[in-house]
């Protein structure tokens, strides 16, 4: 019989699977204590959550869900990451700490209801961020307008050099 606790956590397991954007299911074996919570931190920083959860738990919490379950290769310890927003920072750091330690091992993740490879996910992680997306756009439709503006004056700063070059041709004499 479930007790109270296993319960809350399967509740807020399918909470969380209904909430997130995006899931990261990766092996931890290998990372001691604290570089967990060193990995968490970073991870919450940035607007994501990295946890520990059990196997049977995660299977429990996405029976009612829409994600695909049946090919699923929950094996080993296994720790979450959750993306709640478009931004993927918390995969960023995830995948950084990954480049440092090799460790976690990813297993597989979702996003937005797709099951995405190891491959995709490292894709996804080498994107770059929302914050550098708007400045790139910001940046290619001020460009244009930079060039059609200075076209636009180009005559009238060449009429302005012609004339300050008389000037100062008349002052000489």
């Amino acid at each position: 019989m479930p007790n109270t606790k296993k319960i809350f956590t399967v509740q807020n397991l399918a909470e969380k699977f209904k909430q997130a954007k995006g899931l990261v299911l990766t092996n931890y074996s290998g990372l001691n204590v604290s570089q967990i919570n060193d990995l968490r931190k970073e991870i919450k920083k940035a607007g994501g959550e990295f946890e520990v959860v059990k196997n049977n738990l995660i299977r429990l919490a996405t029976q009612d869900s829409q994600l695909p379950t049946t090919d699923w290769q929950l094996t080993g310890p296994t720790a979450a990451l959750w993306i709640y927003n478009q931004d993927l920072s918390p995969l960023k750091i995830l995948n950084n700490f990954i480049k440092q330690t090799e460790l976690p091992k990813i297993k597989f993740g979702f996003w937005e209801g797709e099951k995405i490879s190891e491959e995709k996910i490292s894709q996804l992680a080498n994107l770059p961020g929302i914050d550098q997306l708007r400045a790139q756009l910001l940046a290619s439709l001020q460009s244009p307008t930079f060039r059609l503006a200075n076209a636009l004056s180009w005559n009238l700063k060449k009429l302005i050099l012609v004339l300050k070059a008389i000037k100062t041709d008349s002052v000489s004499q």
